[in-house]
């Protein structure tokens, strides 16, 4: 998968402001759920009053504060001047200072001193007068007196929690915000509106992140297709046929879009969620560690059940997805042979056979995509019975910390939401982890493609000159088919002069279109080697050699397109009257000048507009209209009538005289006047020479004939008229 990741190309310059973009989002995911804690305590519980930081505190409380002032800093955060005391100082350092004893003069005033015996002893063994609050009584005693009870004070608020002390804390700046006069609702609400602003805010960032991380991520993956499906192309392309045998049509057609298709969406989803759940998770749990809320062990809880759901998913589901992309291609591959295929099926009455083989296939799909898909469906559920359960506990350990005061509302909804970023974290890594599966071996197919070098390439000083006249010779030419042990060809030596016809005439599987597809060097010779104009073709600049040669297989080829588009495939700036000539040699003029738009007509796909024999004839116009040194006739007369396959003879030799003609033929006829006849027989040379000569000499020449012509014709060796 790494691998394949390489050829997002220049599209690698996005991931960097993605991760950024990710990395602001998760920011703000984290700020929301502490501004939600917010409003419920502070906004709600606490009527806007933030901490016990006041601006200003009247002299009297100012100096009940004092007392309780263990650091001795608080009187420096303050300029008191016997009446007021304004804050100095930055709020925060002051909150340091100002909580315990905010905390501790708000409880001493708030206790309701008629229910405290009078020989209680201890703190309170010197009752205040009635209507005097107990701090008050303290700043009238004695100086050593006062120490001793504050002392005393102290040490029974030692075991007050933190949360308990900052809530004592904000009552004693509320109760002293009113006694100033301030409206208490105006501020509550001035709070509200403030924390709101700031969470609708974050909101509307976040949107806008996504919006712009969307776009980034759908435009690195489109590219990175683009790129991928460019490099597969280009490779397919480059391919002999040796290549193209190893990777079926099929295959190939699967690699080239399911197989791209798959990576390039987890590329996506790599860019929206690999890359972001990580941050959130590891957010989330720092800012749960900082909640100091004591239910840290509830997360590791939740990440083991999570742990242990996606263990046996991918244990279960593994297998599957690595078998799906192969069974796609089965599909493929016998999808491709049944529409190919059509006309024989019908002709065979073999449809029912067909469709069977198709729905066993189907089938088989089928079912592997339904395992993975009830596999994933479960996840869900159980994820969410997960999530439903975490909740659970958050709820019940949360009520019992703010029942006993270690812990506010606020604070456990913040821990709730925490864990549920966390725990959704874990789990978009759970479904990467599932799909990342299929998408790694589409990957290692693409791969695959890309990493299988083409058997035959050019050589680093490859020559694109030398060829004059197109003499072409085979000097010992031996080949066979990949890790094949028996040679298709051995021993092949002969030349093909300019200005002649050579004929490979032969049995079928002798090795005649083999022995063709060596000059363009769609194989390479294992042993041996051909020369054109003395050049080793290996030598050769492989667009310079296939330039001069002129091809028309066995089975005529069209491009969808028209007429003239098709015939210009081979030289594209080829003039009208070049055309007008090469369809005139070919026979093709009579039915194009009979279409309604002539060379404008236009051709479907594969040719399937025209008949065989019109297919054929524009196939060698084709060939004819590039002008090529070096024409190789593959079997191209086999769908011609006689008198046709004669006139298109006829007119090769008058048009075409200079160059080299190498035909394929399975026709006798065909053949008949050819300069030189190889025959072939088992990879082997049985024959060569003319028609009357290998008569004479050649046996299996002679069956050939004997099996096409008539005695007449057989003893007739002179030199027909073309």
């Amino acid at each position: 998968m790494i691998k394949i990741l390489k050829h997002l190309g220049r599209s690698w310059i996005c991931v960097p402001f993605v991760f950024l973009l990710l990395m602001l989002q998760a920011a703000c995911d984290l700020a929301l759920p502490q501004y939600t804690s917010d409003i419920v305590d502070v906004g709600i519980q606490q009527g806007g009053v933030e901490n016990a930081v006041l601006e200003t505190i009247s002299g009297k409380q100012f100096e009940k504060l004092l007392m309780f002032d263990r650091s001795g800093a608080l009187s420096g955060c303050y300029s008191y001047d016997g009446q007021t005391a304004s804050l100095s100082a930055d709020r925060s350092d002051a909150e340091e200072y100002m909580t315990y004893p905010a905390a501790v003069v708000y409880a001493l005033d708030s206790m309701d001193m008629s229910q405290i015996p009078q020989d209680s002893g201890g703190m309170f063994a010197m009752m205040p007068p009635e209507g005097m609050s107990f701090t008050d009584a303290l700043l009238m005693m004695p100086e050593m007196q006062r120490s001793a009870v504050v002392d005393r004070i102290n040490d029974s608020f030692d075991g007050y929690s933190e949360v308990m002390l900052t809530q004592l804390a904000v009552e004693f700046a509320r109760s002293e915000l009113i006694s100033q006069g301030t409206d208490m609702e105006n501020l509550r609400m001035t709070y509200l509106f403030k924390t709101g602003a700031k969470m609708l805010g974050l909101a509307l960032a976040i949107m806008l992140i996504t919006i712009i991380v969307g776009f980034l991520a759908a435009q690195t993956a489109a590219l990175f297709g683009m790129n991928v499906r460019e490099k597969v192309f280009r490779r397919v392309v480059s391919f002999s046929n040796a290549e193209m045998d190893k990777f079926s049509t099929a295959s190939l057609i699967t690699r080239s879009t399911n197989d791209i298709q798959q990576v390039q969406m987890i590329v996506v989803m790599i860019l929206r969620m690999v890359l972001y759940a990580p941050i959130i998770g590891v957010g989330g749990i720092i800012k749960v560690v900082r909640t100091g809320t004591g239910l840290g062990w509830i997360i590791v809880v939740a990440v083991a059940a999570i742990s242990v759901l996606v263990v046996i998913l991918m244990t279960v589901a593994m297998p599957k997805f690595r078998s799906m992309q192969k069974l796609v291609d089965r599909l493929n591959l016998v999808t491709r042979e049944i529409l190919t295929g059509l006309p024989v099926i019908r002709a065979f009455s073999r449809e029912e056979h067909e469709e069977q083989r198709f729905d066993a296939a189907s089938t088989d799909l089928m079912k592997t995509q339904l395992f993975t898909g009830r596999t994933m469906s479960v996840m869900f559920p159980v994820m969410t019975l997960i999530m439903n359960g975490i909740s659970v506990l958050i709820v019940w350990f949360g009520a019992k910390g703010i029942e006993s005061g270690d812990m506010q509302v606020g604070d456990m909804i913040a821990f709730l939401t925490y864990t549920m970023q966390i725990v959704m974290s874990f789990l978009m890594l759970t479904m990467i982890s599932i799909m990342l599966p299929r998408a790694a071996v589409a990957a290692g197919r693409i791969n695959e493609v890309l990493e299988t070098d083409t058997s035959v390439k050019n050589k680093d000083s490859a020559l694109t000159s030398g060829i004059t006249e197109g003499r072409v010779t085979f000097d010992g030419v031996s080949f066979k088919y990949g890790d094949s042990e028996e040679e298709v060809l051995h021993g092949i030596s002969f030349t093909a002069e300019p200005g002649e016809t050579t004929a490979i005439i032969g049995s079928t599987g002798s090795g005649k279109s083999t022995l063709i597809n060596l000059i363009p060097r769609f194989f390479d010779v294992t042993a041996g080697k051909i020369t054109v104009d003395g050049n080793d073709v290996r030598e050769l600049d492989m667009k310079y050699l296939r330039d001069n040669i002129g091809l028309v297989p066995q089975k005529g080829v069209l491009f969808s397109g028209t007429i003239d588009s098709n015939l210009r495939f081979g030289c594209e700036d080829a003039s009208g009257e070049q055309l007008a000539e090469a369809a005139q040699i070919a026979q093709a003029s009579e039915f194009i000048e009979g279409k309604p738009e002539k060379y404008d007509s236009p051709i479907s796909q594969g040719g399937t507009n025209v008949s065989g024999g019109q297919k054929q004839r524009l196939s060698i116009a084709r060939a004819i209209a590039k002008k090529p040194k070096i024409y190789i006739f593959d079997d191209s007369f086999s769908a011609l009538d006689y008198k046709t396959d004669a006139a298109l003879r006829k007119a090769l030799n008058e048009k075409v005289a200079g160059s080299t003609v190498i035909i394929v033929a399975q026709r006798i006829s065909t053949i008949l006047n050819a300069e030189k006849i190889v025959v072939l027989d088992e990879g082997g040379i049985a024959g060569m020479g003319n028609h009357k000569q290998l008569l004479e000499s050649c046996e299996v020449y002679r069956q050939i004939a004997s099996s096409q012509l008539s005695e007449s014709e057989l003893g007739n060796t002179g030199k027909e008229a073309m």
